[in-house]
């Protein structure tokens, strides 16, 4: 009996602190299939963007993300993307991607690895999405403070 209460607890303290993270969740296909297709990071956006340099993606300066090229598969959640910015390092990979239904976009960065070797990725929100245009919304720290930087994309 002792046994049995004390499995019981077990389980209930297993559910009661099970977390969502941005992985555990449902897709937004619809959301998915609506970034399908070619687009270019035309504008990146953060207070004190013209004094500060946040480090994109853990790649290079947000600044040298301007202009790239990005290709967005829905039906395979795989994409690419290329900075072609002049004074900064250039730079290709392929990625994964998908947006859960919290509107969360995740991805990674795959450069020569397989996506189930890569075990970091970048999580981001997905607003203001039309047929020319979409945002991701990253959260980076600033001097101690939270900040939102916006990566603006419009459709090639």
């Amino acid at each position: 009996m002792k046994k049995i209460i004390l499995l019981c607890i077990v389980l209930v303290a297993m559910t009661a602190c099970n977390s969502k993270s941005a992985t555990a969740t449902r897709l937004d296909r619809g959301t998915q299939v609506a970034l399908k297709g070619n687009w270019t990071l035309a504008k990146v956006v953060f207070p004190g963007s013209e004094y500060i340099k946040i480090n994109a993606f853990d790649l290079a300066d947000s600044k040298c993300f301007v202009g790239s090229q990005w290709k967005f598969i829905s039906n395979n959640n795989k994409g690419e993307f290329t900075l072609n910015q002049g004074n900064c390092p250039a730079y290709s990979s392929p990625i994964t991607w998908f947006i859960n239904d919290e509107g969360k976009f995740v991805m990674k960065i795959l450069d020569e690895s397989k996506a189930k070797k890569v075990k970091e990725g970048y999580v981001l929100r997905v607003a203001n999405v039309t047929d020319s245009s979409f945002e991701l919304i990253d959260t980076a720290n600033v001097g101690g403070k939270s900040v939102q930087v916006v990566y603006q994309f419009v459709r090639n």
